[in-house]
């Protein structure tokens, strides 16, 4: 089997051109979609693949955070905040920004069905930006859209589950069969893994954001919380940043870090060039949605997870049987997860910079109490509030400016966390995706290869600039003794085949064939 891995496509609705303000979110019109170039490379896959296909779209294959729009009928509460930043994650919620999603990308989701009825195999893997894929109504509705079965032979129900498990516990014939990786999941077209798949027993593929503290689900086994007695999904820190705080401000553009995350002076100069005339309310923008992004944070990292005791093996076997893997490996592979940033408040406050603003309104707060004071004694002019201010102020400066943000400061893959993987696991290999930074190399004893993204990325609003490009893992057998190889590959937009991506090119790895090979299609 092949095996094709794609991350970070982030598939949203469309932005309705504003005439008052054309660059607003410019990023996500339609003239943008990725949807075109991903299903000519499905096309070249399946013209050039000399075994069956299986796709590993690796996470944040959909951005359910950059969907604002509002059901004309809500079937359910739809609260200020919602109205101003797009809905939450009850189920419901989910399912409207899913058909929105739908509407606006018919043709993706129809040409992934005609790939995986064909004989190619879809694995999603559940990344950070579309964690709200835990649904079971969402994956029923995204295998309608692919025009699959709503319920084939892998998916159990939860009765099911509990059968399995009480055979099992009592040994029954048949049962180490039915727990072993090899079960009909590994055979069903469309697969959602929780957070992880094993591909061919030496590929670990994960989109990786369990191992960013911003973004880390804090349980990806049971993400719901219980919120005014309505289940929804737990939020990470960085997408609740996402909805709340780049939300309001769609001149920034999420895809590439370093367009929303800039010094004080370079975000001076880019308010004075791009949102003077049309944002000029971006301080305040700033603040509500900085705070509000605190308070949701904080709010719902500490609720406690909706977990019913008697399904808490079945879900962890559903896990497991979905990846590739057995129970004990999902045990061991959630205790790799990094603590969440949202455990260190302070931490939030500084990656929001709401730590400078309380501490510049700490110094004007002081500064007018001493004026205040000294003018009970001596009468004078208020305006000898700015010499206690202009004290004040320069630690505040000079704490600023040592500040540094914490996204990417610490790879996702650390030589001690790749050794863990390569124990639990005894893969080989390992493909992330999240940090939208196409890489190969070697960290400990496995390779470590970041798919890159393909989400449209530009370096300003005029959206001219195209930051990185469309990159893609693919492994095949091409080594001395049958072994896969990995190798990275570039397609770049508006391309009818793919070339080795640039320095990341591995000269070893696996070329496709030739035209002329007459190769194998998926079915």
């Amino acid at each position: 089997m092949e095996t094709v891995i794609a991350s970070d496509l982030h598939l949203a609705d469309a932005e309705r051109v504003d005439p008052r303000r054309p660059l607003w979110m410019a990023y996500k019109q339609r003239r943008f979609f990725v949807d075109d170039d991903f299903l000519r490379l499905l096309d070249y896959l399946e013209t050039h693949a000399e075994e069956q296909i299986e796709l590993v779209l690796a996470g944040d294959v959909f951005d359910f955070d950059s969907i604002a729009r509002l059901p004309a009928r809500p079937p359910g509460h739809v609260d200020w905040l919602a109205r101003r930043r797009g809905l939450g994650s009850e189920e419901w919620m989910s399912l409207f920004k899913l058909e929105c999603i739908i509407a606006d990308h018919p043709r993706f989701f129809e040409r992934l069905g005609e790939f995986a009825q064909r004989g190619g195999r879809v694995v999603v893997i559940i990344g950070n930006h579309d964690v709200e894929l835990c649904w079971p109504s969402v994956q029923r509705r995204i295998r309608e859209a692919m025009g699959l079965p709503a319920r084939s032979l892998g998916t159990r129900s939860l009765a099911e589950h509990r059968a399995i498990a009480a055979a099992g516990a009592a040994g029954a014939p048949g049962a180490a069969e039915v727990l072993a990786p090899a079960s009909s999941d590994r055979r069903e077209p469309l697969v959602f893994c929780s957070w992880f798949y094993l591909s061919g027993k030496d590929t670990f593929v994960s989109h990786g954001h369990q191992y960013d503290p911003n973004c880390v689900c804090r349980d990806p086994i049971d993400p719901l919380i219980a919120m005014r007695r309505r289940p929804q999904v737990r939020i990470p820190f960085g997408d609740l940043a996402t909805r709340y705080l780049l939300g309001g401000m769609g001149y920034f553009n999420p895809h590439a870090t370093e367009n929303f995350i800039m010094t004080a002076r370079q975000y001076v100069r880019f308010f004075f060039k791009h949102m003077l005339r049309t944002q000029p309310l971006l301080l305040w923008s700033w603040l509500w949605g900085a705070v509000v992004t605190f308070a949701i944070t904080l709010w719902t990292h500490w609720r406690p997870t909706m977990r019913d005791p008697l399904l808490v093996e079945e879900k962890v076997q559903a896990v497991a049987w979905r990846s590739g893997v057995t129970p004990p490996v999902v045990r061991r592979l959630h205790a790799l997860s990094v603590p969440s940033a949202a455990n260190n408040p302070l931490a939030i406050l500084r990656e929001l910079w709401l730590d400078r603003a309380l501490l510049l309104l700490a110094a004007i707060y002081g500064a007018w109490q001493i004026v205040v004071h000294v003018n009970i004694a001596v009468p004078i002019s208020m305006l000898w509030v700015l010499v206690p201010l202009g004290l004040l102020l320069p630690p505040i400066f000079v704490y600023a400016a040592s500040v540094r943000p914490t996204v990417f400061r610490q790879p996702l893959l650390t030589r001690e966390r790749a050794a863990l993987i390569a124990t639990i696991t005894g893969v080989r290999r390992v493909v992330f995706g999240h940090t939208h930074v196409p890489e190969r190399r070697q960290v400990g004893p496995v390779e470590y290869v970041n798919a890159g993204f393909w989400s449209p990325a530009f370096a300003e609003p005029e959206c001219q600039r195209r930051i990185g490009t469309q990159t893609f893992v693919w492994i095949r057998a091409g080594g001395p003794c049958g072994e896969r190889r990995a190798g990275l590959w570039e397609w770049p937009p508006g391309a009818t085949e793919p070339r080795p991506y640039g320095p990341a090119a591995d000269p070893q790895a696996p070329a496709p064939p030739a035209r002329d090979e007459a190769p194998l299609r998926a079915a």
